[in-house]
């Protein structure tokens, strides 16, 4: 299919779309800065083994999947007409959102409760580097959860149904982002220590 081609709505709907895939392209270049310095940091003297990982990111794993499979099915509903399962689903992806990032929090107080920080003399390059990504990492959930409040105002104003879900669209694309974003990093700091 020709990019040049089509209506003004439609080259402007390719191009949004495109803006969100170099957003997500950045994003993913900035966590992979971050897990390579962390593989890279093993090998100082000061590396340390012994912490153990928070059950609430163990948790918040799963939550997060929930969140992108609700937020999947927000678009089903739309398409399908069924604006009343449309809301449900929207608020509900918002609360998991919101209990994820406590889950995180949560995993913090944990980390912490072992006696590991984010800096002073508690500290070490392993919680360090835990915190920067973790904090990172919520951060850009929290981009999520404001994208997610915009799609709930615009679904509230009656702005999606069948053939015109762009912000939809485009808040989905982020929000799976962001889960599958957590979904590697769980997987990296869980079994590279």
């Amino acid at each position: 299919m020709d990019l040049t081609q089509g209506t003004t709505i439609e080259k402007i709907n390719r191009a949004k779309k495109t803006m969100m895939w170099f957003a997500m392209v950045s994003m993913t270049m900035t966590f992979a800065g971050l897990t390579s310095a962390y593989v890279v940091s093993k090998s100082r003297d000061d590396w340390s083994t012994d912490l153990v990982f928070p059950d609430a990111f163990i948790y918040s794993l799963f939550v997060i999947l929930a969140s992108s499979a609700t937020m999947y099915l927000v678009k089903k509903a739309i398409e399908n007409s069924n604006r009343s399962l449309a809301t449900v689903l929207l608020l509900t992806t918002f609360a998991l959102g919101m209990l994820f990032v406590i889950l995180q929090f949560q995993g913090f107080e944990d980390m912490m409760g072992q006696g590991y920080h984010f800096t002073g003399p508690t500290s070490n390059i392993v919680s360090t580097f835990m915190f920067i990504i973790v904090v990172a990492h919520i951060v850009h959930i929290i981009g999520g959860l404001i994208v997610l409040l915009v799609v709930i105002y615009n679904h509230f104003k009656q702005k999606y149904k069948r053939g015109q879900t762009l912000g939809l669209e485009l808040g989905g694309m982020y929000w799976h982002f962001v889960d599958v974003l957590w979904v590697y990093l769980f997987l990296f700091l869980y079994f590279v220590r």
